[in-house]
């Protein structure tokens, strides 16, 4: 089914306008335009009224100074003719069968935001983005994919302030390289004192044992030249003796005591070996730790990626008005600028797209105030509005060759006017001599 446009539209008394007859261009731009306050505004407001019900019936809808109600009657593409007249502009929709019908079979086909397009391009960035995503259907699903992303991020930045504050710990860490890589434990140490000390004391008792056999042997000796009477018990004490001699100097021979100047450093020491090896530690763990988050934060960057990967992907797949717009972090998106860095032309386009894309059945739309146009950007709109297959009626204060009618004191200028609203040239008045 084509979408639904204006053919034919009629306005009498209506605020500004006394009569007025448009046939709109089917597609394209179809400018009003004239000076300020001749009725260009009013005819927009017309049309809202008829097609949109009474919400859009002005505060003062009837012209001023007129006795006779407002007349609107609009023919459209599909047949329909809208009509509002009578003391109470009561409406009256009338289908090619002469069926009647009201404002709910209008409704059906006439978008509320193409009578009322600044509405639209009025509301916030995040509104216009919110209703794009709404008709392309992946509002809800975008909006988890932000909120997964809002919180991977947030997550992804305490991780980063802590990988930063534990690589930065870790750098002011002092460390000995000549430092043992565990704590020294005093009492391990005096433990081994005392085992070297234990056997050096035995070894002293084997010298002194030996010095003892050696002294026995020379006193022996001595009593051997003065008691060659006790010779034979001595001479074997002797035997013995020597025995036992050579016994102890085999057991004494090659024996080396053991330092403990190393232990007895360490001992006095201890305190400050392990201060080392705790800051070793200290900083072995710090710089742990900062792997750890930077890894975490490593992490979470890719799903931040992944994540926004899936929101591209997810709205190239859908169905845009427009090539080029988007919708980027809840705002839109055109041509690679915000709302607020689009030209006028551009926000026109996305305007009248996303609202064709509201209600695809709906041909039209109003726009107020083109002046802010120039002439090259003002042709690029409606050679994209052609193309587009799209019906745009439009004002701009101008007289110029682009407009398309010419208000003139509620009148299309060169339409034939009732005779009773020409302007008559008042008679010469008749006198005669003498007569005042």
């Amino acid at each position: 089914m084509d979408s639904i446009k204006i053919n034919k539209l009629e306005i009498e008394n209506v605020k500004r306008i006394k009569a007025v007859k448009v046939e709109p261009s089917r597609n394209g731009l179809t400018i009003v335009g004239g000076n300020n306050n001749q009725g260009k505004t009013s005819v927009l407001d017309s049309i809202a009224w008829a097609l949109g019900g009474e919400k859009y019936r002005p505060s003062q809808a009837v012209r001023e100074g007129s006795m006779i109600p407002p007349n609107l009657n609009i023919v459209l593409s599909n047949g329909l003719v809208v009509e509002r007249k009578g003391k109470n502009s009561s409406l009256k929709v009338t289908d090619p069968e002469g069926h009647k019908g009201g404002q709910q079979l209008l409704n059906d086909f006439v978008e509320q935001l193409a009578l009322d397009l600044p509405k639209f391009m009025e509301s916030t960035g995040k509104e216009k983005a919110q209703i794009l995503l709404k008709i392309i259907g992946v509002g809800d699903r975008l909006a988890d994919l932000e909120k997964q992303e809002t919180e991977e991020f947030n997550k992804r930045h305490a991780i980063g302030q802590i990988a930063d504050q534990k690589e930065k710990f870790a750098k002011e860490q002092p460390y000995y390289p000549d430092a043992p890589e565990e704590l020294v434990s005093p009492s391990a140490l005096i433990k081994e004192q005392q085992e070297i000390l234990a056997r050096n004391g035995e070894n002293q008792k084997k010298r002194e044992c030996a010095e003892h056999f050696k002294q026995s042997v020379y006193f022996l000796n001595q009593e051997v030249e003065s008691m060659r009477e006790q010779l034979a018990k001595k001479e074997s004490e002797l035997k013995e003796a020597q025995n036992n001699l050579q016994v102890a100097l085999m057991s004494a021979e090659g024996l080396r005591d053991e330092s403990t100047v190393e232990l007895e450093a360490s001992i006095a020491n201890i305190d400050e070996i392990n201060r080392k090896v705790r800051a070793n530690m200290d900083k072995d763990k710090a710089e742990e730790d900062a792997r750890e988050y930077r890894s975490q934060y490593n992490a979470l960057t890719r799903q931040i990626e992944d994540t926004r990967k899936a929101k591209t992907d997810l709205l190239q797949s859908a169905e845009l008005p427009l090539p080029e717009l988007s919708v980027k972090e809840g705002e839109l998106i055109y041509k690679g600028q915000k709302w607020d860095n689009m030209s006028g032309s551009d926000r026109l386009k996305v305007s009248t797209a996303i609202v064709r894309k509201l209600n695809p059945k709906c041909g039209f739309v109003l726009l107020d105030k083109l002046e802010q146009m120039d002439m090259q950007t003002l042709n690029e709109f409606g050679q994209w509005l052609e193309q587009e297959g799209l019906q745009a009626i439009a004002t701009r204060v101008s007289t110029g060759d682009e407009c398309s009618i010419i208000i003139e004191d509620g009148y299309v200028k060169g339409q034939e006017r009732p005779k009773e609203d020409i302007p008559q040239t008042p008679a010469a008045p008749s006198w005669k001599a003498g007569e005042f």
